[in-house]
């Protein structure tokens, strides 16, 4: 195969390849007019509940960590299981 030979094939191959991903995108604009496919609000609400659940539980850890009373009796109970 010489060089200029080479050259329009892989020129073929990038303008069919262009030409694909502009028809992909337009099929996927359409899809996304018509309400079809991935609802980002619903699944990013979804995330949203589930950062929410993830704060409580930082909250509720980081008190007790803190808690210099409840840190002690939390190891005396956490002992006494051991047992």
């Amino acid at each position: 195969m010489s060089f200029w030979t080479a050259v329009v094939v892989l020129f073929a191959i990038g303008c069919v390849t262009w030409l694909k991903a502009q028809r992909y995108r337009a099929l996927g604009d359409r899809r996304s007019a018509q309400g079809e496919g991935y609802d980002h609000t619903a699944r990013e609400h979804e995330l949203e509940r589930e950062v929410d659940a993830m704060r409580k539980r930082i909250i509720v850890l980081e008190r007790i960590a803190t808690d210099e009373k409840r840190g002690s009796d939390l190891a005396r109970e956490i002992e006494s299981l051991r047992e």
